[in-house]
């Protein structure tokens, strides 16, 4: 989407200038197209504050969070728009943990994860725990390549949700039964989406925000499966208040920073405090190019809109900023 650049240090002869005129940013995103719109506009508001947008970095979670920390005490800032509380929780803490990155107040709240699988299948055999699959005739299902096992069109790894997949077919059993599928996942969901189209079963992980449930929709034409119970890496339990369990945490997307951020730019911090985007809004985006208005320039448009629409909002949240510099 955007070009990958190598990540440059602040020299030192720009401090004077840097703390005259705002700050130097260095924009992280992550490889997921669909996290462009919410990186754009954090990025408009920051320079509606005065700050320099110094570059646009397309790189993957890993590297996005290794350098954050090891700009940990720079003088320049280092964000990330897209951290996935608790599911890059182990991430941050493996580098350092609040030391070196600081999360932010929740940005994007109610993100959902889990297994989904086709509506008439679910119904013709009872299927309601992704451990049924454990049957093999059950998982026969939804075996596509004739190798006996139901084939799961999975997480791309370095994302941190085919860890808790990976953990869960060890815990639940289900080696024998499925095939965790990876590769790139906007082409193995497409290809999904085909199969249901001719009338496959269809069994996937996915998440919320995203445009997948705007083409195959809970609850019309596929089906949440639920755990018999809670086996996740990240956490003890991941069953939610009405007692439903997804095998995954609802998530909440945060700003991350370089830890010193907080103390040497306290107006940025604010604001990474402050902004919220709501998760329909994030949805009706990707939708959007999940429609072929998917071009760099359809996504600055999209941020532009939002912008306008919002304008008493962001005026807000940068007039609160500002004042905490």
């Amino acid at each position: 989407m955007f070009g990958k650049k190598l990540i440059i240090s602040g020299l030192a002869s720009l401090l004077v200038a840097t703390s005259l005129f705002g700050a130097k940013v260095h924009v992280l995103k992550s490889t997921i197209a669909e996290e462009v719109f919410q990186t754009l506009i954090v990025a408009e508001a920051l320079k509606k504050m005065g700050h320099e947008i110094v570059d646009f970095n397309e790189v993957n979670y890993d590297i996005a969070f290794q350098t954050i920390a090891n700009n940990a005490n720079s003088d320049e800032v280092y964000f990330l728009a897209s951290m996935w509380d608790p599911l890059h929780n182990g991430k941050i803490k493996a580098l350092g943990g609040e030391k070196k990155i600081t999360k932010y107040d929740k940005f994007i709240s109610n993100c959902a994860q889990g297994y989904l699988i086709d509506k008439k299948t679910a119904q013709k055999h009872n299927i309601k725990y992704i451990n049924d699959l454990k049957k093999p005739e059950i998982a026969k299902l939804f075996d596509l390549d004739n190798d006996g096992k139901a084939d799961l069109s999975g997480c791309n790894a370095g994302w941190g949700c085919e860890k808790v997949i990976e953990y869960q077919l060890d815990a639940f059993k289900l080696r024998d039964t499925i095939e965790h599928n990876q590769g790139e996942y906007s082409a193995i969901i497409a290809d999904t989406i085909a199969n249901y189209k001719t009338g496959k079963p269809i069994l996937y992980y996915t998440w919320t925000p995203y445009w997948v449930s705007g083409k195959l929709v809970p609850g019309k034409d596929v089906v949440f499966l639920q755990v018999t119970h809670s086996a996740n890496p990240n956490t003890d339990s991941t069953k939610l208040p009405n007692g439903s369990d997804y095998g995954f945490n609802i998530n909440h997307q945060r700003i991350v920073s370089n830890a010193s951020v907080r103390t040497k730019h306290k107006d940025i911090a604010k604001l990474f405090n402050l902004i919220k985007i709501d998760v329909n809004d994030i949805s009706g985006q990707n939708m959007l190019m999940a429609n072929e208005q998917n071009k760099e320039k359809d996504i600055k448009r999209h941020a532009k809109l939002w912008l306008e629409k919002n304008k008493a909002k962001i005026d807000a949240w940068v007039k609160e900023a500002k004042a905490a510099k």
